[in-house]
């Protein structure tokens, strides 16, 4: 297992960026600074809880005026602004976030500096709460930018439900404003901005399903940019089964699709592997998309479903063998409990065969 990302905040880091601050503020304490960062609670806190952490600390030894502290960090920003400390440089954006909120023309200007090779789309979104006019106006206007960081800030900065960052209950009721600035976004040349664009139509797909739907029928066919920004934005209702959906995309209930021969291990042991098969019967040229379900009983004996794709396409055949597998070991974002898990598969939204497991020690 990798280790946790918030190690990406060590000695290293800490000494390069405080050796950068002096370079442009001789006075900087770089030993002062360094202690107060790595005090007793230091190995307690996250990855956030240590971004804040050193943000808060940067504001206790640069100089108190906001400006003159920006100054400083827009020029160690810009030596030390490299893949290598892509996500560690996100400490600059916080720092925005905890002194500037006062001051927005300045504040939004450096988030547009500091975006570049990382990400302000976290501190941008207290802007947004806060001056909600001035910043979608800001985010249009980002829109438009040659650089793709910028622009892909505009999109990911005002995702309705961005993990890890503060929800924008108001785009969650009323996406208008988001969806203009997907409007200029829909084709954009850059993958890494298309990734965004789809990101936040599917957080929009969990609040107004019918507005991204009606927005996947609007922009179909466009060209295979904003047809490939449609499936990854749409990939929530898939996985549901929206009928709707599905047949926006081609995926239509067919009483000719079925399956035989299903089977499945009746007993699975902790860390090992569901093992499961089926034959698929489908007209030829019929467009498929293939998916197992799976109900993992939980701690309260409830359950808790998945959906996982086995493949999508046009059936060359009319019979086709499928064999699976699913693998129990454990994994850091998912507990398993012993007791009766079921596995479904699923075909065009329907489901076609169900049957029941056994996981035990």
């Amino acid at each position: 297992m990798p280790p946790p990302l918030k190690n990406l905040y060590n000695q290293d880091y800490i000494q390069t960026l405080a050796s950068n601050i002096i370079l442009h503020y001789p006075d900087f304490h770089a030993q002062d600074f360094t202690q107060k960062i790595f005090d007793c609670t230091w190995q307690d806190k996250e990855l956030k809880q240590r971004m804040r952490h050193i943000a808060s600390t940067l504001g206790t030894y640069l100089p108190q005026t906001y400006s003159q502290a920006i100054v400083i960090l827009q020029a160690t920003f810009c030596k030390m602004n490299s893949d290598e400390y892509r996500l560690q440089n996100m400490i600059f954006q916080d720092f925005v976030e905890v002194y500037g909120l006062d001051d927005f023309a300045l504040s939004v200007s450096a988030l547009e500096c500091f975006t570049v090779n990382a990400s302000s789309e976290f501190a941008i979104r207290r802007f947004i709460l806060k001056y909600p006019r001035d910043a979608m106006a800001q985010m249009r206007e980002w829109a438009k930018s040659e650089n793709e960081h910028i622009r892909r800030l505009a999109s990911e900065g005002c995702r309705p439900r961005l993990p890890w960052a503060v929800a924008l209950g108001e785009f969650k009721s009323n996406p208008r404003e988001v969806l203009d600035i997907l409007e200029i976004l829909k084709d954009d040349v850059s993958l890494y901005v298309r990734k965004s664009v789809a990101n936040n139509l599917n957080d929009i797909s969990k609040d107004n399903p019918n507005i991204v739907k009606q927005i996947a029928r609007k922009w179909k066919g466009v060209n295979s940019n904003t047809d490939w920004i449609l499936k990854h934005g749409c990939r929530t209702l898939l996985k549901s089964s929206d009928q709707e959906a599905l047949e926006i995309f081609g995926f239509r209930a067919d009483g000719d699709i079925s399956i035989k021969n299903f089977t499945l291990s009746q007993t699975v042991s902790m860390g090992g592997a569901l093992e499961f098969a089926f034959t698929l019967y489908a007209p030829l040229e019929t467009k498929l998309r293939v998916e197992y379900a799976l109900s993992f009983v939980r701690q309260n004996n409830k359950y808790g479903t998945k959906v996982f794709k086995i493949s999508e396409g046009f059936s060359h055949c009319v019979k086709r063998e499928v064999v699976k597998s699913y693998s129990f070991a454990p994994i850091s974002t998912r507990r398993y409990y012993e007791g009766v898990h079921k596995l479904a598969i699923v075909v065009n939204g329907v489901v076609l065969g169900e049957q029941e497991f056994v996981l035990k020690k």
